[in-house]
């Protein structure tokens, strides 16, 4: 599972040939949650709220490059490395 970025303790990756809908995966400590791109609703798992507020904030800005790194998964190419929240 490639890391697409890491700040602040929080690691986003993607698996290859993901499920739909198009989403990542957030670990923060003993957290884990994927959170879809388009909407960045939680879809499976939980963050603490600080935490959270950090990864939408983050995925806000770079939702075009989280969709562009989504089709290189589904394609079983290597995503790009993501900016992280500074």
């Amino acid at each position: 599972m490639p890391t697409i970025s890491t700040f602040y303790g929080i690691i986003i990756r993607m698996f290859f040939n993901d499920h739909a809908p198009p989403h990542f995966h957030v670990e923060y400590a003993e957290f884990k949650a994927e959170i879809a791109i388009e909407t960045l609703a939680v879809l499976n798992g939980r963050l603490p709220r600080r935490a959270l507020a950090l990864v939408l904030e983050w995925a806000a800005l770079h939702r075009d490059e989280l969709l562009d790194d989504w089709t290189l998964c589904r394609q079983h190419e290597q995503p790009k490395k993501i900016q992280p929240l500074e």
